[in-house]
């Protein structure tokens, strides 16, 4: 099972600049697919970036040009810089991992982390 463990989230005044990873441990063979996803209040969660094993990652329309995902295979850990922050960037942000065991296929997330975004 793996468990992803995020850090980084924060207040941060619109327009700022703002840092989160999560790292992934426990018992896995491999990890694929890790990403980031955020639900809002009264809103359903949604993808905001992923990124595959080999590097290709996948933006959400609304953080394309600027947020960047980024991953370090050797640190199992995913990482988001999140730049031009809008107050509509505000959520709670989910690292998400997708691993293979040996035998199966699962999921897993982290507990979330706060990010507001205000003056």
């Amino acid at each position: 099972q793996v468990q992803l463990v995020e850090s980084g989230g924060g207040l941060v005044q619109p327009g700022g600049s703002l840092g989160l990873s999560c790292a992934a441990s426990g018992r896995f063979f491999s990890i694929n697919t890790m990403g980031w996803y955020r639900q809002a209040p009264g809103n359903q969660r949604e993808l905001v970036a992923r990124i595959t094993k080999g590097g290709t990652p996948n933006y959400a329309d609304s953080v394309k040009d600027r947020f960047t995902i980024s991953r370090d295979n050797a640190k199992n850990t995913v990482y988001l810089q999140m730049n031009s922050l809008k107050p509509e960037d505000t959520a709670v942000y989910y690292c998400y991992a997708s691993y293979y065991s040996g035998a199966s296929y699962y999921d897993s997330w982290g507990q979330g982390t706060q990010v507001t975004v205000s003056s």
